[in-house]
């Protein structure tokens, strides 16, 4: 499994896809709103990042339709997709705990779950 930090815009197509199969508008509306709309995906920027996580087994084709005389291609999350997507988001709930008990320190507070 590669140790890489995930960057922010692939962790969040992979969050996206999480909830099940999506075309890529949809990934897009889904990311800005995850977001709180600070990342906002291009249409060439999303099936570049598709392209790259399909070619490492992240993400797969799901099916195709047609809507309006237009193709639309859904994408799923894999298993191993599943598995770095666990990982990474294990990696940064640790990143927060740390963080948030050194600020609480900082501050001259009992880090959490130490206590009353």
């Amino acid at each position: 499994m590669n140790s890489r930090s995930m960057q922010e815009p692939t962790f969040l197509i992979l969050t996206a896809l999480a909830a099940g199969p999506q075309h890529g508008y949809g990934i897009i509306t889904d990311v800005l709103r995850i977001s709180e709309e600070r990342v906002r995906l291009r249409a060439g920027t999303l099936y570049a990042a598709l392209d790259r996580l399909e070619g490492e087994g992240l993400v797969e084709p799901d099916r195709e339709e047609t809507v309006d005389g237009r193709a639309r291609r859904y994408y799923r999350l894999t298993s191993p997709g599943e598995q770095r997507l666990a990982a990474e988001t294990e990696q940064l709930r640790r990143n927060v705990e740390t963080a948030t008990a050194r600020l609480r320190t900082r501050h001259g507070l009992r880090p959490m779950g130490s206590g009353a």
